[in-house]
């Protein structure tokens, strides 16, 4: 079993790793850490207006120069990527991949042997971008087959996972997945739906159908209906009973179904400090 672990040099990064080490002690698992040189900080304007003033050769010395100063940037990154993994106790073997071009464009690649994958909220503009959301962490999570922890900014241990419910098949395959790993068979787990008046009664049988899922497989849930804005309601449960991760579907077909374009999960990855566990 393999964790994919991407990390950017990032505050996030630092996090990411303390999480990937904490859930690969549990799952017996290695790690692969992977860091993507991003292309487009060659093509700047800058760059592009040297190759017209200084000529061809003069252009070529600039950006091999430039390619030298990123792969020593790369190791200098995964090397403390490695060191943080041992700091936090991981003993297990860990694999370095350093790719250019766009982390999305790897994904298949890279998952292929993976489990899960762990990625910050943010990135390495996250000091001046603290209201949006990574549009990495966007398009990887959009085009990913595995789950995806999406790490908070300091690392926490997890104790309570709160699973937020619907009778989607993203959120099915979340509680599959805690039905069948044993990553989290110590930690309280709470299942929580968030009602509309319309719909309560359905969502009280389906969270009731749930609950007799986890018990066939001797799980113990604690199991509560929330109402109002979605977001609001699921943060301050989490809040209230010192929830230490969410975990929800990636895309559903209600209130909690968007993810990056819709406004609702956005809402929910955006404000909530914990770190975010989706599935597809």
């Amino acid at each position: 079993m393999k964790i994919l672990v991407c990390i950017d040099g990032s505050q996030y990064s630092q996090s990411c790793c303390e999480y990937a080490a904490w859930v690969a002690d549990r799952l017996q698992a290695s790690i692969d850490i992977v860091y993507v040189t991003d292309l487009r900080q060659f093509e700047v304007p800058f760059v592009a207006d040297l190759s017209g003033s200084l000529g061809l050769q003069p252009y070529q010395s600039i950006m091999g120069e430039l390619q030298q100063l990123e792969d020593r940037k790369a190791t200098l990154i995964l090397d403390q990527a490695e060191a943080t993994l041992s700091e936090a106790g991981y003993k297990g073997e860990i694999v370095r991949i350093h790719k250019t071009g766009f982390l999305v464009d790897s994904l298949s690649d890279l998952e292929a042997s993976c489990e899960l994958i762990v990625l910050g909220k943010r990135g390495e503009n996250a000091n001046f971008a603290a209201e949006h959301l990574g549009s990495t962490m966007e398009r990887v999570v959009r085009a990913s087959k595995r789950p995806c922890l999406i790490a908070s900014r300091a690392f926490s241990p997890v104790e309570k996972v709160l699973l937020a419910y619907e009778n989607v098949p993203s959120c099915n395959a979340a509680v599959e997945y805690f039905c069948n790993s044993s990553s989290f068979s110590d930690v309280e787990l709470h299942l929580a739906s968030v009602a509309k008046k319309d719909n309560e009664s359905a969502l009280l049988s389906e969270l009731k159908e749930v609950e007799d899922k986890f018990s066939s497989r001797g799980i113990n849930v604690v199991c509560q209906m929330l109402h109002g804005a979605v977001a609001p309601a699921l943060a301050d449960y989490a809040s209230e009973k010192g929830i230490g991760m969410l975990a929800m579907g990636a895309y559903g077909h209600s209130r909690i179904r968007h993810l990056v374009i819709g406004s609702t999960t956005t809402e929910i990855l955006r404000d909530c400090k914990l770190p975010t566990l989706l599935f597809r």
